[in-house]
């Protein structure tokens, strides 16, 4: 059985290029994909992830806020923080509940990144 994730991104264009990656994986497979924090936490409830990926700047809810939240929830699910901010303002993700934070431009290495965090 595949493992699962939930992408959570304003930016149709990252989802989109998410959701290509995960349709050529055979291991993983994408549960659900939200457009904002409070979609993600709502979506992550109902599909219960293996693994949740968030977006920072988000409307509604933020990933920092979703991520404190989704921790609360169900501590044991990896959430990888998938920003354009990772290198510029990384000591305000210092008390955030995430296992790792990857720059948008480092986004070829997600999958292996998701493969260490849940591997099959």
């Amino acid at each position: 059985m595949p493992r699962t994730v939930l992408i959570a991104d304003d930016n149709p264009l990252i989802r989109k290029m998410l959701c290509k990656m995960f349709e050529a994986e055979q291991d993983y497979k994408l549960c659900a994909e939200a457009r904002d924090g409070q979609e993600a936490i709502d979506l992550a409830i109902q599909c219960r992830p293996d693994l949740i990926v968030l977006d920072v700047s988000m409307p509604v809810l933020d990933g920092l806020q979703a991520a404190r939240q989704l921790k609360q929830i169900m501590p044991q699910v990896p959430i990888i923080l998938f920003t354009q901010h990772a290198g510029s303002s990384a000591w305000a993700f210092a008390d955030v509940p995430v296992e790792l934070i990857l720059p948008k431009s480092d986004g070829a290495r997600l999958m292996h990144h998701i493969r260490t965090l849940i591997p099959v």
